[in-house]
């Protein structure tokens, strides 16, 4: 049974609370609204999968209200009780957009019936949704071409890691994917979602360090108005929005202490509440968390809980940093150029053998993003039918500052004829490589997680 938000409208207390106790009893979440004007701003605040509306609503007409929805939400379905109905009430108010109509007084099973012919609405729905965004997708592909694959390896330990975790995407366990940032774990981990028995429900991301401990915890289980500062109304979270489906839980190493236990009760009961609410609401998603950080020794200092270290790593795979895949990289750089050559336009685009020496000597520390947003740039900027090293930013700039093929790092210092940007980003740089953790270094830079993450993002340190 698929889990459905109801708004149930009607003037009548006693409907409301009837209507109510029947909904939640098949597995639903309902709410109420007594008028029209209560119905609507509900309907703004909400995300609801169905509305049952009675056509006599006091002072307020409820065929009104059903041409307002039907204006601003086509796809929600509305449900009609009225204790006048009529052969032509019904043709009225289907004519107005109404899903079906149901007779007051009604008993459970036929209630029950109009619930299931909802659910089986919504799942059309969303098949014909997902139709649609396959098309579009491939329509795409075929005037741009799909970028190339992150899953092509000649690397035995990333070919292992693929078919561990492919092999793993039937089943419901939850996954751990750990290697560094830009490896492709968000990918792989969308990837891995398409390839289970839930591609058709919904697969959903949350980054764990963009965000203060506070608005991160709304972001996963949503708010109710006034629960703090800024909370102006009710708000669904992420993993609402993942029922059924799956989360994704990027840099989860990040996840500050005090969500954590509410992250593992959602792992081991399925069960979570928002922010400010006391009911407790049902949530089947599957896990998928990703993270650069080593989880092992985080439990060991105390900032990451042992229980749901273990809870989450059910099926846990290391993707390989590209230095470590040299079969590979050439793979890549020649698909990538292939790619981003045919959409400038410059079809015949190759690699001087300059360029193909610094490809190789070159350590790669933002692994396959920095690779590619290095050979985008060169497709653009080569001037003639080869990409020369000078046209290789990640590269070049290394070759200027320090030394191809090592980890030194560039000798920018204060007093450097640099700009502050540069400055910023060596100090951030450096700062990050010498500390043991992304909150000891956001400590000594003197800004928050957040910040630190934003800022990593924007220069491309990640």
């Amino acid at each position: 049974m698929t889990h459905m938000d109801i708004l149930i409208i009607d003037d009548e207390k006693s409907i409301r609370s009837a209507t109510t106790i029947a909904v939640e009893a098949e597995g639903h979440y309902a709410e109420t609204a007594d008028s029209a004007r209560i119905a609507e701003m509900k309907l703004k605040e909400g995300d609801f999968n169905l509305v049952f509306l009675d056509l006599r609503l006091g002072e307020d007409n409820g065929m009104d209200l059903l041409r307002d929805i039907a204006k601003h939400q086509p796809d929600l379905p509305v449900v009609i009780f009225t204790a006048h109905a009529s052969i032509e009430t019904a043709v009225e108010a289907t004519r107005e957009g109404a899903f079906d109509y149901l007779e007051k007084p009604f008993t459970p099973d036929q209630l029950r019936a109009i619930l299931l012919k909802a659910e089986k609405a919504s799942r059309t729905r969303k098949k014909i949704v997902k139709l649609e965004n396959e098309v579009q997708e491939l329509q795409t592909q075929v005037s741009t071409q799909a970028p190339p694959s992150t899953f092509e390896s000649q690397e035995p330990a990333m070919q292992e890691s693929l078919s561990t975790l492919f092999r793993a995407a039937a089943t419901p366990a939850s996954i751990l994917i750990l290697g560094e940032s830009g490896t492709g774990k968000s990918v792989i981990s969308k990837a891995v979602h398409e390839q289970s028995h839930l591609a058709q429900n919904p697969f959903v991301t949350v980054s764990c360090p963009s965000l203060s401990k506070e608005l991160l915890e709304s972001e996963l289980f949503g708010h109710v108005k006034g629960s703090f500062t800024g909370a102006v109304k009710d708000k669904w979270g992420k993993v609402h929005a993942a029922d059924g489906g799956t989360l994704f839980l990027d840099e989860i190493g990040e996840l500050p202490l005090e969500i954590q236990p509410k992250l593992l009760r959602l792992l081991q009961e399925k069960e979570y509440e928002r922010l400010g609410e006391n009911k407790t609401r049902q949530s089947n998603v599957r896990i998928i968390a990703a993270t650069n950080r080593n989880l092992a020794e985080m439990v060991e200092e105390g900032s990451f809980r042992e229980d749901l270290f273990y809870r989450l790593n059910v099926i846990t795979v290391e993707l390989p940093a590209l230095r470590q895949r040299p079969a590979d990289l050439l793979l890549f750089a020649n698909n990538y150029l292939s790619f981003f050559g045919k959409q400038v336009g410059r079809d015949n685009l190759q690699y001087s053998k300059e360029a193909l020496a610094a490809l190789r000597s070159y350590p790669w520390p933002g692994n396959l993003r920095e690779l590619r947003n290095s050979i985008e740039r060169a497709a653009i900027l080569a001037q003639g039918s080869e990409v020369e090293a000078a046209d290789l930013p990640s590269t070049n700039s290394l070759n200027a500052l320090g030394t191809p093929g090592t980890n030194s790092l560039p000798s920018i210092s204060p007093g450097s004829r640099v700009t502050i940007a540069e400055l910023e980003e060596e100090h951030i740089r450096r700062v990050v490589e010498t500390s043991s953790s992304l909150q000891e270094a956001a400590e000594i830079l003197g800004i928050d997680n957040a910040t630190l993450y934003r800022k990593r993002k924007k220069m491309n340190l990640e």
